[in-house]
């Protein structure tokens, strides 16, 4: 019979042991807080899946082939699980290794959003895909490691004021605006160019420069306008009004249908009438079943995710993680806001899923290994005191 070697069982013994150890040191690292908050939006998200997969289901149904009235929902858990292990493989890393992983995912989608016209899928006019065994979507899982190659060139400054890291910036900025209006994908450019803005805000940089970037992206709007007539066409129903069958329209109607209190789960009726019930229109589903009271909710858990991670920043002295998670922070949040000011009418259509709650395959993983790489990014040793950050450490940016 064979044994086994002398030394395997103890090298086995040590692994546990060192496996358990980065496990707890991980814990009390993280930002639970976030963690707890991210979970409970994902538990919220199975369930408003699960009342928007009939309408979808139905949609999509054929002659020839009728989609269980919970073929979203079915899907929908599949890719969670997938998303919520990238999350917690990756909020394990550690920072700097969080950061070579997100300026990867962002050279590796930016090359891939280049192939896009040339090899993309193309799904109702918009050419976004690109099949590489399952569909995927580079703008997407870009949103992984946009916020942090920005937050890397930024953080050069410290170390070399003379480096001209917004100039950098702007021409990435471009380069990926000039990528997206070419699929064409108007939202993700607003997406970006909000969380270019932002970091740039963050970095310190004179008010000046800051009007020179405000005017050159209402000058791209204004162009958008001018040449894009899907844009153009939600900009006019926005500001002058579209037809009671808009797709906005339809689902403020079925956001206010249920009242404050709901009709109740899969007790719904407009809901049919939604083209995305399951993805871009989810939150007014949630607002005809569950009621007002639940949208409040969920609004209230967005401001809760943002309103930690900032308050968690507050006394941080790195300057690459105060931008990169500030970030990440901007572009989750403005993807939230921007989804539910389109279903209260509020603002223009944007075709942007509500992130961790809307069904959305390969979209779903991406939004948990941001997430993941966020918690990553802001782990801290929670007995080592740290001195307050300020943005005058890094000098005038001029």
């Amino acid at each position: 019979m064979a044994t086994a070697a002398p030394g395997s069982n103890s090298r086995a013994a040590r692994y546990n042991r060192n496996r358990r150890s980065e496990l707890a040191i991980w814990w009390q690292e993280i930002d639970r807080a976030v963690l707890a908050i991210v979970l409970i939006l994902m538990g919220i998200g199975a369930v408003a899946v699960a009342a928007g997969s009939p309408a979808s289901a139905k949609r999509l149904s054929t002659a020839h082939e009728r989609l269980p009235e919970l073929h979203f929902f079915y899907l929908h858990m599949r890719w969670q699980l997938i998303g919520l292990a990238a999350m917690f493989w990756a909020s394990t890393r550690t920072k700097d290794s969080a950061r070579r992983i997100g300026i990867l995912m962002a050279g590796a989608m930016l090359f891939l959003l280049v192939l896009v016209p040339f090899v993309g899928s193309e799904v109702n006019g918009a050419r976004r895909w690109i099949r590489l065994g399952v569909s995927i979507q580079p703008s997407e899982f870009l949103k992984c490691g946009y916020p942090i190659l920005l937050a890397w060139i930024l953080s050069w400054r410290a170390r070399d004021p003379n480096i001209p890291v917004v100039g950098i910036c702007f021409a990435v900025m471009a380069l990926l605006g000039a990528l997206l209006m070419a699929q064409p994908d108007f939202g993700s450019t607003m997406l970006f160019g909000g969380t270019f803005f932002v970091l740039i805000l963050l970095s310190g940089i004179p008010l000046k420069r800051i009007g020179i970037f405000a005017g050159a992206g209402l000058v791209g709007i204004v162009l958008m306008y001018f040449t894009y007539e899907n844009g153009r066409n939600r900009i006019d129903n926005f500001l002058f009004g579209g037809t009671a069958f808009d797709q906005v329209d339809l689902a403020e109607r079925t956001l206010l249908n249920g009242g404050w209190s709901g009709l109740g789960f899969w007790m719904g009726t407009r809901k049919f009438a939604l083209p995305e019930a399951h993805t871009d229109y989810i939150f007014s589903v949630i607002g005809e079943e569950f009621g007002l009271i639940a949208c409040i909710v969920i609004v209230l858990l967005y401001i809760a995710v943002l309103t930690r991670i900032l308050l968690r920043l507050v006394d941080e002295e790195d300057l690459f993680t105060v931008l990169a998670a500030s970030g990440l922070a901007a572009q989750f949040g403005g993807q939230a806001f921007i989804n539910i000011l389109v279903n209260l009418q509020l603002f223009p259509s944007k075709g942007m899923t509500l992130p961790l709650i809307s069904y959305g395959g390969s979209s779903t993983v991406a939004v948990c290994l941001a997430m993941g790489l966020l918690l990553a990014i802001t782990r801290r040793n929670p007995y080592i005191k740290r001195e307050r950050f300020s943005l005058r450490a890094i000098g005038d940016n001029s």
